[in-house]
């Protein structure tokens, strides 16, 4: 509003200047005319006055116009000069508030901080003061352990003394003691004639003396009465075990009979010319003898494995009715796959007999393989369960556990459905399948000392020994004979099977003949003939039979095509 108001009067005193201008030029202008000031002028005059004067207010509204117009200049200047001063004003204002703002969250933030910091400063405060709560209890503490500790060190230094005056006493004692008893030995000394140091040498002596005289007369007791218990236990034991033990008589036999449905069989079985029963004999090892036995054949074979699979092959084919080489061929594949099954299966049946619960699968196969097996004329199977049960109840009268005992006697004889498999005796051949196949290590120790081939070292292999012989040697076990024609038997077939070029072996018509399968590939007709020879002068050298032992050879070559 101020600067208005100087405008305004600026515009008035401008507007004044300009009417004294225009007065003092109108006064000018008169003097030039030499109109005096009472005269009355003239026209011309007048004209020339009115012409100035219209002049000088044309002028005077020029100026005034000018006046007007830098006034509104002025006044639009001012004007903005207000708006701008009203707009920094608010500016201002606006700055002003928000540092009022920020003045006030500065102070709030400051006043919060302050509460923290106080509400931190009591807490420790609190803290503080707890913890000397504590130190002056500790304090207390201590100074109560440490007048404890004072009274019992005073309690202690008294002992001591005591102690220390007791023991003064007792030395005092001890020397009168030792002088008493100098002096009285020195009286004994004198009355028996001989110092202490003899006195006490001659007494040990004869305290000695009797001692050893009463200890071996007690030692030879204890020894004679713990033989004559053991012996009368041992019998016994073996004693119970036998009569609990119900066995069968061995029934072993090299010939299996088969019946037919009727006495035409047996030329179907022979074929044309023969080449049915050859083919037979040729592909299984097996003699079939056909007699005037009726509506039955006789197959015979040293080994029981390979005559049951004979069995198994001629009954499938009499009971399907088609009899040719192929045929033949075709069912003893089958009736292999099918003894191998039943070992498995007997395997497992001996493992529930005896009450063993798991074994590795490959020692159950080959444990399974011993149903077939004879030694001495005794199933080795059926040998090995009546071994297993013997041990367990020999085990049980000695009250110890009967697992380890049943487990080793049941696998002493494994190595047997390997030995002509693997060098070594069947003992160890067997240990080593066993330790193989992660046995414990005492049922090892008892399968490999059950020949006393290692020196037994656990009653375990003690009972697996005892079981052996019980179950060998009982009436009626073993025939001895058998196990010579068996043992002979397969020594014939080890001898042609060691060739180079043979395929397979069969010892067949009781031994009389060996018949040697050849590769054509690898022998020639030559060749045969030599193989023929040098295995009958081996068998010769090595081998007692009775009779002769004919050797063939058989070269066969086949050619096969599928016509499609």
């Amino acid at each position: 509003m101020i600067g208005v108001l100087v405008a305004l009067v600026v515009v008035v005193l401008v507007a004044i200047v300009a009417l004294a201008l225009v007065v003092l030029r109108l006064l000018r202008a008169g003097s030039r005319t030499g109109i005096e000031p009472g005269a009355r002028p003239s026209s011309v005059p007048d004209a020339d006055a009115a012409a100035a004067l219209r002049a000088a207010q044309a002028e005077a509204v020029a100026h005034a116009e000018t006046v007007a117009r830098e006034r509104a200049t002025a006044v639009a200047r001012e004007h903005a000069e207000a708006t701008s001063r009203e707009q920094a004003q608010a500016l201002a204002r606006k700055l002003a508030e928000a540092d009022r703002e920020r003045a006030e969250v500065a102070r709030r933030e400051a006043h919060e901080e302050r509460d923290k910091a106080m509400a931190e400063l009591r807490g420790r405060r609190a803290e503080l003061r707890e913890w000397d709560s504590r130190l002056t209890q500790r304090e207390a503490r201590i100074e109560e352990r440490l007048a404890t500790l004072e009274d019992q060190t005073r309690r202690i230094e008294s002992r001591d003394r005591e102690l220390a005056d007791r023991d003064a006493s007792l030395a005092r004692r001890a020397r009168d003691a030792e002088e008493l008893d100098a002096r009285r030995v020195a009286a004994l000394e004198q009355a028996a004639g001989m110092t202490s140091a003899e006195a006490k040498t001659e007494l040990l002596s004869v305290v000695e003396h009797h001692a050893r005289l009463e200890a071996a007369a007690l030692a030879r007791e204890i020894e004679a009465r713990a033989e004559d218990e053991a012996q009368d236990r041992a019998r016994r034991i073996v004693t119970i075990a036998i009569q609990r033990v119900a066995a069968e008589q061995t029934a072993e036999s090299v010939v299996s009979v088969l019946h037919l449905p009727g006495d035409e069989m047996k030329g179907r079985i022979i074929g044309r010319e023969g080449r049915n029963i050859r083919a037979f004999e040729s592909v299984t090892g097996v003699n079939v003898l056909i007699d005037d036995t009726p509506e039955a054949v006789l197959l015979s074979c040293f080994d029981p494995v390979r005559r049951e699979v004979g069995r198994i092959t001629l009954s499938a084919l009499v009971a399907d009715g088609r009899i040719h080489p192929q045929r033949i061929e075709e069912e003893y594949e089958r009736a292999q796959r099918e003894v191998e099954e039943r070992c498995v299966r007997a395997g497992k049946d001996a493992l529930v007999e005896v009450g063993i619960g798991e074994m590795h699968p490959e020692l159950v196969v080959l444990l399974g393989r011993l149903r077939y097996r004879t030694s001495y004329g005794q199933n080795v199977l059926g040998h090995l369960v009546e071994s297993a049960h013997l041990a367990g109840l020999m085990a049980a009268e000695l009250r110890l556990p009967a697992v380890i005992a049943k487990r080793g006697t049941l696998l002493h004889d494994l190595g047997k459905a390997l030995t002509h498999e693997v060098e070594g005796s069947h003992a160890l051949v067997g240990a080593e399948i066993a330790r193989r196949y992660g046995e414990h290590e005492d049922v090892v120790h008892a399968i490999e000392a059950h020949h006393n081939e290692v020196e037994p070292r656990s009653v375990e292999a003690v009972l697996t020994q005892a079981a052996d012989a019980i179950s060998g040697g009982r009436p009626g076990a073993r025939r001895e004979s058998l196990e010579s024609y068996v043992r002979r038997l397969e020594r014939i077939e080890q001898i042609a099977a060691e060739r180079p070029g043979v395929e397979r072996v069969f010892a067949m018509q009781a031994g009389r003949e060996v018949r040697v399968m050849v590769v054509p590939e690898e022998v020639d007709d030559s060749a045969a003939r030599l193989l023929a020879r040098d295995v009958a002068r081996q068998i010769e050298d090595e081998l007692t039979y009775p009779g002769q032992i004919r050797v063939t050879v058989v070269r066969e070559t086949r050619a096969i095509e599928t016509a499609k």
